[in-house]
């Protein structure tokens, strides 16, 4: 990238091993004062982060394929951000939307209005978190249609609340032990390419439909809610026809569509919105993470005879839509667009599965590249067979960050390193943090 201005060094240093001794003396402090069920991908303790590199407190830059799990798309530090966050906390840092609002809420409304997919009319409402923007659209599609049911999909993820506990699939860490969860969540077969003999999208979609309606009715139901592109789960790309099969049963049916795009927003696909690569236009959208350059806000947009249904007071939270963050996200997205970060996002996707593809013709524990744009998968098998290596995925995560590369891993199996660099990584850091995973890979198959 040659029109960003970097507040810090792009390069991968190393001045100690890693974790090195502050990062050491922290998470001894960690362990008497934070609860023992946080967990933390990386033993090292963040002192400054910008671009694509993230410098921890013993002064090692690391290189980050992380961005936060999807969150700072524009950076850690993005000037336009940093100028229109320090801007609003000196004129105030809260009043509550819901006591004495503020432009800057219904900016950002009006904003996602345009960025959304869809030219109906469409009304938004602002919130904290991603769980908290998913339970929102439930409740708003509960009571537009006068119905309960909801449906979600195998390996989805979809937070930490109760509620979302119960959409989300996977059981450890996630739900084990802190039930009992919401009712009337049905959990229905995902168009997995890799693991479900190649079955073609449209097919998949119809028998997800056949089961909704045996076991479910559509009279019963309220929602369908999917990521495009799912995030914990393993990066999972839905077959094409998948997703615009489910749309068109559900808008015959008068079920709420929502698309979760709390991890595939604000470019990070090489669209605005993962669901436009097949011109998916849901009912309710849900927003999160890259919305704000890592401030904490999410959103819900969808249909204004959706959102307008429920009554006054119905919506809202203390901290939902807070100024500061609203700041943040007008800035994040005029970055997104004056970077054009999608194609950024696009160019990111090439190189990486060039790169994974050649390695991948040497290495058989690969057994499936996968992803769109900057959100990018390698699952990892048995050789000559598609049973999941939990121990090779954990052990190339290790290995990368031993060398300065913060990776993440994902999956239902627990055998998918996932890519989510910031957007604006230059393409020198980008290639020297792909050579350290390939070879780490390499090494370690």
């Amino acid at each position: 990238m040659t029109d960003i201005t970097y507040r810090l060094p792009q390069q991968r240093v190393l001045h100690t091993e890693l974790p090195g001794p502050r990062s050491q003396e922290l998470t001894a402090r960690r362990k008497a004062a934070v609860a023992a069920g946080v967990g933390s991908t990386a033993p090292v303790y963040a002192a400054a982060a910008d671009g694509g590199v993230i410098v921890d407190v013993d002064g090692n830059s690391l290189i980050d394929l992380a961005a936060g799990i999807a969150v700072t798309n524009v950076g850690a530090s993005h000037p336009k951000v940093v100028a229109a966050v320090r801007q609003q906390i000196e004129r105030f840092s809260h009043t509550c939307f819901m006591v004495t609002p503020y432009e800057a809420y219904i900016e950002v409304c009006e904003r996602l209005a345009e960025l959304t997919p869809g030219t109906h009319e469409k009304r938004s409402v602002l919130f904290n978190s991603g769980a908290e923007a998913v339970e929102n659209a439930i409740k708003v599609a509960r009571l537009a249609t006068g119905r309960t049911a909801v449906v979600a999909f195998d390996h989805a993820y979809h937070g930490r609340t109760n509620l979302t506990m119960a959409l989300t699939a996977k059981n450890m860490p996630y739900k084990a032990h802190f039930g009992p969860f919401a009712p009337e969540v049905y959990r229905m077969p995902m168009s997995y390419p890799f693991r479900d003999g190649g079955q073609d999208g449209v097919s998949a979609a119809r028998e997800a439909i056949s089961r909704i309606e045996k076991q479910i009715g559509a009279d019963s139901l309220a929602a369908i809610i999917i990521e495009p592109i799912q995030g914990e789960g393993g990066f999972i790309v839905p077959a094409p026809g998948f997703l615009p099969t489910l749309v068109d049963w559900a808008r015959a049916n008068g079920v709420v569509f929502i698309a979760d795009e709390v991890q595939t927003g604000f470019a990070r696909t090489g669209d605005w919105f993962a669901c436009e690569a097949e011109g998916v236009v849901p009912d309710i959208i849900t927003m999160a993470k890259g919305i704000a350059g890592g401030m904490p806000l999410s959103a819900i947009t969808g249909r204004a005879e959706l959102l307008d249904a429920v009554h006054a007071g119905g919506l809202g939270g203390t901290y939902g839509g807070n100024p500061v963050a609203c700041a943040a996200a007008l800035a994040a997205i005029d970055a997104i667009r004056d970077h054009n970060l999608p194609a950024r996002a696009r160019h990111i996707g090439e190189v990486a599965t060039a790169r994974f593809a050649e390695l991948a013709q040497r290495v058989p524990a690969i057994g499936d590249i996968r992803g769109r744009g900057a959100m990018l998968a390698l699952e990892f098998v048995r050789p000559g067979t598609t049973e999941p290596d939990a121990a090779l995925t954990a052990a190339v995560a290790k290995r990368c960050l031993e060398r300065g590369v913060i990776t993440l891993t994902c999956g239902t199996y627990g055998n998918v390193i996932r890519l989510l660099p910031p957007l604006v990584i230059t393409d020198e850091v980008l290639d020297e943090a792909l050579t350290v995973l390939c070879t780490a890979i390499a090494e370690l198959a």
